[in-house]
């Protein structure tokens, strides 16, 4: 009867020891029945190499961990209850999450109550008891760093997509966390541990090429989410090596090695996909908002500008040989300096953001002059999520924004001379810039461009009807 070398007995533990056996006696024993069933095998005529390749394919990949998992579950009452509490909180925080989601789509009550306790299900039970049952499987040390990295970031996106639905302070500082912990240190430490496989040499391509693009999509989600500039690029790359280099290599590479597709390689597909398609939908989602919401409303608020700067144009030329002409004139010329200072910053805004980080671009395509006064052209803009210019131009204690709360106040202050006490306090609500521009802060501004000329928008058709309403007084009074 063929006996086994003392090296093939060896490169058989070696096998056995990476597959994470951590129950000593369980590793002896199934090193020895490897053994018996390689001799089985070299009795029947194959040398070592075939008999090894032959038993090793009759097992399966991940038999010996299941073999681990089910002696573990049936000897130690620990790993038993925490086994338990790992499905059960897992499939109950998903299926809350789930229901939580339905009920938010449908409006129902209930979906906050059901959302927040699905996310302490997940973040608090499942995935720390999770994170235990895994060590206890494996007992690695090397592999301890990337079972805590991951155990935080999930931790953290789940806390951080709770705040973010539920409209809650620091959800921005818990996404943020989260995909830090991801590409800092989540992603690095499980593309190192595929990279120590000495038996997948020739994946190693795929696995750098899976983590670079891991790393740059997981960036590029984190910047749009946070209206930083550079998203998309990240994003775009990102993409490309996941879809287009890193998980064809993969298959194609595991298609050469496996004669059967295995229940891994599927949910790793399903995985991809379950985090690839939603992150493509958010950015396409964050995009579609402001071409079906915010620029139609700019359109629609520069067709509305245009008809009252000509509506209030056509009255002040129909009373010219008046009395009150000097009057109504004087009015249309005050009303046009504030408007001549907005029409700056809403260029200055473009500008800003048209342009490169500290160099604004000199001329905008987006920009134009009309007889009405400035137009923009949103449906050009590349940047529309861009901060930057709400928060150099529109933020508290900006020269702009000094500039432009100052010559309000005295158009406030000329309008006070001609208009009755009744008539002004109507007119100071729609003339107050800070009811306007609350949501801007110097410090924490996450305001958009397309928001902040939004903005702008409404308060010089604002300002044209409080004209109009003082114009048709002037000439009521004149006659």
């Amino acid at each position: 009867m063929p006996e086994l070398s003392l090296q093939h007995i060896d490169q058989i533990s070696r096998d056995i020891s990476r597959e994470e056996i951590s129950f000593s006696h369980l590793l002896e024993d199934l090193i020895d029945h490897v053994c018996c069933d390689v001799e089985y095998e070299m009795q029947r005529g194959m040398d070592f190499h075939e008999a090894y390749k032959k038993v090793k394919k009759k097992m399966g990949p991940g038999r010996l961990k299941e073999i681990q998992q089910e002696t573990l579950y049936s000897v130690d009452t620990n790993y038993r209850n925490m086994k338990n509490l790992v499905k059960i909180s897992g499939v109950a925080g998903t299926i809350m999450f789930g229901f939580a989601a339905l009920f938010k789509i449908e409006h129902w009550p209930g979906a906050g109550q059901m959302m927040s306790l699905g996310a302490l299900f997940l973040a608090f039970i499942f995935l720390p008891s999770a994170l235990s049952v895994l060590w206890k499987e494996t007992h690695n040390r090397k592999r301890l760093f990337l079972f805590i990295s991951a155990f935080f970031a999930g931790m953290l996106f789940i806390l951080g997509t709770l705040f973010k639905i539920q409209h809650w302070p620091m959800a921005g500082t818990l996404l943020t966390l989260a995909a830090l912990s991801g590409i800092l240190f989540f992603i690095p430490a499980l593309a190192l541990s595929r990279l120590s496989d000495q038996e997948n040499k020739a994946k190693r391509p795929v696995y750098i090429l899976g983590g670079v693009g891991a790393v740059l999509f997981v960036a590029g989600l984190l910047f749009k989410i946070q209206h930083w500039p550079l998203a998309t690029v990240f994003l775009l790359i990102g993409i490309f090596l996941l879809c287009f280099l890193a998980i064809p290599m993969f298959t194609w590479l595991t298609w050469k090695e496996e004669s059967h597709i295995s229940p891994k390689f599927i949910f790793m597909v399903i995985g991809f996909l379950l985090v690839v398609i939603p992150g493509a939908m958010l950015t396409l989602s964050m995009q579609q908002s402001y071409q079906d919401n915010y620029f139609p409303n700019n359109d629609q608020q520069q067709a509305l500008y245009n008809y009252l700067f000509m509506s209030n144009n056509s009255l002040i030329r129909s009373y010219k040989d008046s009395s009150n002409y000097h009057e109504m004139e004087k009015l249309h010329l005050k009303t046009a300096e504030i408007l001549a200072i907005i029409n700056n910053i809403e260029k200055k805004m473009v500008q800003e953001s048209e342009g490169q980080p500290g160099k604004p671009a000199v001329s905008a395509r987006q920009i134009s002059q009309t007889e009405t006064g400035l137009q923009i052209d949103y449906w050009q803009i590349s940047k529309p999520l861009d901060p930057r210019p709400a928060k150099a131009f529109l933020s508290p204690g900006s020269n702009t924004r000094n500039e432009l709360n100052s010559s309000m106040l005295g158009y406030v202050s000329y309008l006070s001379g001609i208009t009755s006490p009744e008539a002004m306090q109507k007119y100071k609500r729609v003339l107050d810039t800070e009811m306007f521009l609350t949501a801007v802060t110097p410090t924490d501004s996450k305001t958009s461009l397309m928001a902040g000329l939004h903005t702008l928008e409404i308060m010089k058709n604002g300002l044209l009807t409080v004209e109009s309403c003082v114009l048709h007084t002037i000439a009521f009074h004149g006659n």
